[in-house]
């Protein structure tokens, strides 16, 4: 149980400090940011909810913000109080716009855990034994080189990509490829990726949306992941830490082109244009641009991956390391050769973690997956990197 967060770490109820490299991804301006806070309690005492029929200043602000920041025409905002929700959207927009239902996502995905989600979604935990799901939901490989069927081991060969042109082509009608733009376990696909799904998608009349919630404002070192792949999709989801950690709030921003819903309700959800959420997702897109945090996650990056790389060289367990900005991962195989999951010892190593001061995510069973505040300093990494180091030291001597 906690009892306290900021900045970068959790407090539980003896008081105990636990670095927090999982923090749901909310925490890009650390938790308990004063700015937020001060923007939330201001706004409380002037206009504290926004009644239907009415909208207000600073949801009007965030969604005239938000277009100015993201790349291309994705001009028109529309506000959630959840990343599935903000999906849901999105896939009614799809439809609409296109007249078709189908969609492409990726096994092993996540995009909330709606129903609707959950069928494009790819994780078995989700999806098994639930019963019907939506129809029409097609998937495909996730570009996961080291383990994808394709056999491209090393180095992704775009195999996958040229998949989802095969698949958009045999099925002919589909609505939308979701995905995505980097998966949060990660996999980090090539820079070339993007672009010839892109390209598949406007040769085949299918929209491409691109899920960026648990990554976007800066997680990357880019505001939103899409600009590493000098790619604009048709809509981008975002959420998280849109609220500064403490209100939860998404949105979904798409072109100027697919305002062509204006008769239906795509969202009508009671928060969607929550004044208070609004001002809190002002205050922390101010912060990250006034502190000049892409520059500080740019820079701290590249200082831990080359600290984590170095670890794969002494530590027999890590099979591989992958990074942007501070998504992180640490893959634990138990022989390099075969690549077999270190399940067990990846599980082990999590729960001495959080006796030890960290808190992390494991995905897969054997991916550490690493994503703090990104206001960490550089001295709490090293704290980080040196419980990692000394857990998977001791894992490996075990072993």
């Amino acid at each position: 149980m906690l009892r306290g967060c900021s900045g970068a770490a959790i407090e539980d109820l003896r008081g105990r400090r636990l670095l927090d490299f999982h923090g749901n991804n909310v925490h890009q301006v650390g938790f308990g940011n004063e700015r937020v806070i001060a923007a939330i309690v201001e706004q409380m005492r002037a206009l504290s909810f926004c009644t239907r029929r009415y909208t207000n200043i600073p949801a009007i602000k965030l969604a005239k913000k938000l277009a100015e920041l993201a790349p291309g025409d994705l001009n028109r905002v529309l506000l959630a109080p959840n990343g599935a929700n903000a999906i849901g959207m999105a896939l009614k927009l799809a439809r609409v716009a296109t007249g078709r239902f189908k969609t492409i996502s990726m096994w092993e995905s996540f995009h909330g855990a709606s129903l609707d989600t959950i069928s494009i979604g790819g994780e078995a935990i989700f999806r098994n034994g639930i019963g019907p799901l939506l129809p029409g939901c097609e998937h495909v490989p996730p570009p996961d080189n080291r383990h994808c069927p394709f056999k491209c081991g090393v180095v992704c060969n775009l195999n996958c990509a040229d998949y989802i042109e095969y698949v958009l082509e045999k099925e002919g009608d589909v609505a939308a490829v979701i995905a995505e733009t980097v998966r949060c376990t990660p996999f980090i696909p090539p820079k070339d990726y993007w672009k010839r799904i892109r390209a598949a998608c406007d040769k085949h009349g299918a929209l491409l949306i691109l899920d960026e919630i648990p990554t976007c404002l800066g997680r990357t070192g880019k505001m939103f992941v899409c600009e590493h792949y000098d790619v604009v999709p048709d809509m981008l989801v975002i959420g998280k830490g849109l609220g500064g950690g403490i209100f939860p709030l998404a949105a979904l921003m798409a072109r100027e082109g697919l305002n062509v819903a204006g008769e239906k309700a795509l969202g009508h959800y009671t928060h969607e244009k929550n004044p208070v959420a609004a001002a809190a997702a002002l205050a922390t897109i101010d912060f990250i641009e006034s502190s000049d945090l892409l520059r500080h996650v740019n820079e701290l990056s590249a200082y831990t991956l080359e600290r984590l790389r170095a670890m794969k060289h002494t530590q027999p367990l890590i099979g591989d390391v992958r990074g942007l900005g501070l998504l992180l991962g640490v893959e634990l195989v138990k022989d390099g050769a075969t690549n077999e999951p270190a399940r067990a010892e990846a599980e082990r190593t999590m729960y001495e973690a959080l006796a030890r001061g960290l808190n992390f995510k494991i995905t897969m069973g054997n991916i550490l997956t690493l994503t703090p505040a990104l206001t960490i300093s550089r001295a709490e990494m090293d704290e980080a990197l040196g419980i990692l180091e000394a857990l998977l030291r001791a894992a490996a001597a075990r072993h």
